[in-house]
């Protein structure tokens, strides 16, 4: 793919030029079938669905269900596109602290979720990954969640992982805590400890790290989301409020992410 000038890639990040950008990277998008440089592990902050519902003077609980169309639509297209994971922060380990009735609508949409979309992420082969403390959740959240991995634990198509009840600190402290009971129990020592050995015993254990993070609704903060996981990660924060957040926004991401040179803390050869 030939590259976007950083000029007008930060135009786009400045919403200065997203009309344009629209028509020139649907009219890219159409001529690079299938797009040519995808990430292995996309994660996503799904973020503005309280401001979309303000704006739209409806209960923030709407705004969050309206959110769940596009979480439909952006699972099915990261399918399509053959992304190999999918990371989406749906409810974190300070949403707790939000209003009574906000968190039973977040709840309540867990269970009416899988109730409806279960059956066509098993079809698809969708294998359902629960990122975070299920044991925290009320109990038929719980149930339904080890249900929906269970149900796909033999799948082996599109990883999807879905951060419920979820802290990145935490997810750090939980992992040293196992590694240091291997050491305690004489099966570890200290001085083998490596960055594998805490990747193993992430809950993402075996995933690549995340190549591109989206974040929508302008916010650029990771919100205690992958810490470990987005060490290299390619950053993208599109304007949109989530539930605008269309697949042919999802594309204009993944566009950008395609002219990033990634260099992992190297230089750039010289000629």
């Amino acid at each position: 793919m030939a590259a976007i000038s950083h000029e007008f890639e930060n135009q786009i990040h400045a919403g200065k030029t997203e009309a344009g950008f629209g028509c020139y990277m649907s009219e890219r998008i159409k001529a690079l079938e299938p797009i040519a440089k995808l990430p292995r592990h996309v994660a996503i902050i799904m973020d503005g669905n309280g401001r979309w519902a303000r704006k739209h003077k409806l209960s923030i609980s709407r705004g969050h269900r309206q959110g769940t169309e596009t979480l439909r639509e952006i699972i099915r297209h990261t399918d399509d596109l053959g992304i190999q994971a999918l990371s989406l922060y749906a409810f974190s380990t300070e949403n707790w602290n939000r209003s009574a009735e906000e968190v039973g609508a977040l709840m309540q949409l867990i269970l009416d979720f899988f109730a409806s979309e279960i059956d066509e992420l098993d079809e698809k082969n969708v294998r359902i990954l629960i990122l975070g403390d299920k044991a925290g959740l009320p109990e038929k959240q719980r149930k339904t969640l080890e249900e929906a991995e269970r149900r796909t634990g033999k799948n082996t198509g599109l990883r999807l992982n879905i951060a419920v009840n979820y802290g990145g600190r935490a997810e750090l402290v939980k992992a040293a805590r196992e590694i240091a009971e291997l050491v305690k129990a004489g099966e570890l020592a200290a001085e083998d400890i490596t960055e594998e050995t805490l990747s193993d015993h992430l809950y993402t254990r075996g995933l690549p790290d995340v190549d591109l993070l989206i974040r929508t609704s302008g916010e650029m903060r990771l919100s205690n989301f992958l810490l470990y996981q987005n060490a290299y990660a390619e950053f993208v924060f599109p304007e949109k409020l989530w539930p605008d957040f269309t697949p042919e926004d999802y594309d204009r991401a993944l566009a950008v992410f395609g002219t990033r040179d990634r260099r992992f803390g190297g230089r750039e050869k010289e000629a």
